[in-house]
């Protein structure tokens, strides 16, 4: 039977740590190994008579323990490799969870027989030991025996016990005892019948193991399962919920957008706007950012972007909710400037203080002006020409639910007929890129703007430059083209 130290120098990196999945695999093929030349031994015993042996059913019974062992570290090495446990443990003939023997260290093993022709009772030492009685106090008969047990386990005994006497069958069981010291202790029974002459049952032969510690760690692993599923489950729910958040309060579009009815005379500014919100690389949590395009009643529109520090179902639903004052400061009429002053004190004064940025515009298309403010957050980008700036000059304003009763000053732009208007978040801006400026933003893609017949090819453009591009935050982007 090879031996833990035949494997070869790469089964045992450097440092003693074996690394994975390589050595846990290497870990696998040795235990199997192991497993191979357990069986032969125990196949080279099977033809002898062993009855009325007890070296021999102490031979056995050790073969029965080590296989038990060899398979529950098979077990908990393909638990290691394979990562995170699966829904479910296999649970056991009554119902409860399974529980796997011995693995990494063995547990404290005694032997007892019990004579049924002379009801002479032999208890080794160590069994002694492990049940916490003193030689001198003498062994239990198997009618006195079930008085160590736990209450709710005596059954269980006693079902083993009768099936052995009874009906010939091996015992493979657990139940828990009592310690002198009022601690439980579990203990695993591997027994056989003891056949005369005339095949009838004359003792009953058993070893039993003290599982107690192996079966703590046992738990603690299920446990800890059970809680890493929990853990996975929830995070999936939130992120899903989240989403559902923001997918229902973030606006699609299926046409350009039009001024409303009744507003000043389309003079050729109309809006075609087209947005998409972009979820970052590694999605563990859905983050608070907005985008928004709104006609307003005057004939106005509104468009905006922001962001809330943050993931998860809490941060989705603050930014629902300075979405909707948005939306209702500007259908009252209020101007970008005050809009964000009145949104600052909502985001700090709530329950749950909020910490976020945001890019408010009012445009009108009779004149073609672009009245906008900002609180923190890269200013809108546009696109002319062939040539992208950042809107000028306008200072970036303090972050929402910074400080209370900040003011914000607003600008005044005058947009041409082809003009692209970008409003972003900062998850698509490239690392190191000027939150003021931006122009690294959109590399490349200011032709493309130009040249484009609406402002869902722009959208396109921008999926396709950032496709492969790796986002560690969610972000969304905003495009406005004034039709010529």
């Amino acid at each position: 039977m090879p031996s833990p130290s035949s494997a070869s120098p790469a089964e045992h990196p450097a440092g003693g740590e074996p690394s994975a999945p390589g050595a846990v695999d290497a870990l696998i093929s040795q235990t199997r190994r192991l497993r191979g030349g357990l069986d032969a031994v125990r196949r080279e015993t099977a033809g002898e008579e062993l009855s009325d042996d007890s070296l021999g059913r102490w031979r056995r019974a050790l073969c029965d323990l080590a296989a038990h062992q060899l398979d529950d570290l098979g077990t908990h090495l393909g638990r290691l490799r394979d990562g995170l446990p699966g829904p479910a443990e296999p649970l056991a003939p009554d119902g409860t969870q399974e529980a796997a023997p011995a693995a990494l260290s063995p547990a404290p093993a005694g032997s007892a027989e019990w004579n049924l022709l002379t009801d002479q009772v032999t208890w080794s030492d160590e069994l002694f030991r492990i049940l916490g009685r003193h030689p001198e106090d003498g062994a239990l008969t198997l009618d006195e025996f079930p008085s160590l047990l736990v209450a709710d386990d005596r059954d269980l005994l006693t079902a083993l016990v009768t099936d052995c006497l009874v009906d010939g069958k091996h015992i493979d069981g657990e139940f828990r005892v009592v310690h002198p010291d009022g601690s439980p202790r579990t203990l695993h029974m591997l027994g056989e019948p003891v056949l005369d002459d005339d095949g009838c049952t004359a003792a009953m032969w058993a070893v039993l193991r003290d599982v107690t510690a192996l079966r703590r760690s046992r738990d603690a692993v299920v446990a800890t399962g059970d809680s890493l599923r929990e853990h996975t489950r929830r995070a999936v729910a939130e992120r899903r919920w989240a989403a559902e958040v923001q997918e229902a309060v973030l606006p699609p579009w299926r046409e350009p957008l039009r001024a409303a009815p009744g507003g000043p005379a389309d003079t050729g500014g109309t809006l075609d706007v087209a947005a998409r919100y972009l979820p970052a690389t590694d999605p563990v949590a859905v983050g608070g950012n907005w985008f928004d395009a709104l006609p307003l009643p005057d004939g106005r529109t509104l468009l905006s972007a922001g962001g809330l520090t943050g993931r998860g179902v809490a941060t989705a639903s603050a930014m629902a909710v300075l979405l909707g004052a948005v939306r209702g400061m500007a259908v009252a009429g209020t101007e970008p400037g005050p809009l964000l002053g009145c949104l600052n004190h909502l985001a700090g004064a709530s329950d749950r203080p909020a910490l976020g940025s945001a890019v408010c515009c009012r445009y009108d298309a009779g004149t073609r002006t672009l009245l906008w403010a900002r609180a923190g957050h890269p200013a809108p980008l546009l696109f002319r020409e062939g040539r992208v700036n950042a809107l000028r000059p306008q200072a970036a304003g303090l972050l929402l639910g910074a400080v209370s009763e900040a003011g914000y000053a607003q600008a005044e732009t005058r947009l041409l007929p082809g003009d692209v208007l970008v409003l972003h978040t900062g998850g698509l801006s490239p690392h190191g890129a000027d939150a003021d400026g931006g122009t690294g933003l959109l590399p490349g893609l200011a032709a493309r703007f130009t040249a484009a017949r609406s402002a869902q090819e722009c959208v396109r453009a921008v999926l396709e430059e950032w496709s492969g591009a790796v986002r560690e935050d969610d972000a969304c982007v905003l495009v406005a083209r004034v039709t010529p």
